[in-house]
Parts: C-alpha cells; structure tokens; sequence
C-alpha cells in the first residue's frame, strides 16, 4: 500500500475531487495547511502599511491506495494541478507497512476500502 501526500493550491481541490471520486478514489483526508517555496509569498497594502505574507495558503491531500493504483492517482492530480507557474505544489508517495480499520479491525487493503 502507499500513502500519496499532495500539496497544491487550494483553487484546485474540488476539480481534484471529482476526478479522484470518478476513478473510484473516495478516501481523502484534507488539511489546509500554510507554507512557502520558491513562491516565497507576497506584499499587500494594508491601511496604508505594506505587510509581507510569507506563508501562503496550500491544501494537503493524503490519500491511501494499493500500490497498482498508484500512478493512476499521482496522474490525476498532476495533470489537474499543473499550471505550469511556481506554486502548483508537490506529490509525494510513501510506503505504508499496515493499515488497520478501528471500526472493523480490518487490515491491509480491507481497511483502505470504502
């Protein structure tokens, strides 16, 4: 099993959504979380003072899928979350040893199924 964690700008999470949900993926944790890069943030114009945001506003996917499902899922987001502008995010896939359902005790590939 892996564990995918995709960092992107949260005006592309519903589009990731639907096309996640269409391809049978239904389980996803969503954070929004606060971060920079080579984005390095922005300058606004507050009441007459300039205010330097360094962290911007990200959306973090973590979704778990058996490993054939794998370049399926990091396909969709990436195609759906590239703008080809800094920012668009990252996709990082990591290896999940054991997963275990606590409503049904459920493990393995049994416990990732909705």
């Amino acid at each position: 099993m892996k564990k995918i964690e995709a960092i992107i700008r949260p005006v592309k999470l519903d589009e990731i959504m639907v096309a996640l949900a269409v391809a049978g993926i239904l389980g996803i944790t969503i954070s929004y979380v606060h971060g920079f890069g080579r984005q390095k943030g922005y300058t606004l114009n507050c009441r007459g003072r300039e205010v330097n945001l360094y962290l911007l506003s990200k959306v973090k996917l973590q979704i778990l899928t058996a490993d054939e499902r794998v370049e399926e899922v990091i396909g969709i987001i990436d195609k759906i979350a590239h703008t080809g502008q800094i920012g668009d995010g990252r996709i990082f896939d990591q290896n999940v040893d054991e997963v275990v359902s606590i409503r049904t005790s459920e493990q393995g590939e049994l416990a990732i199924r909705v």
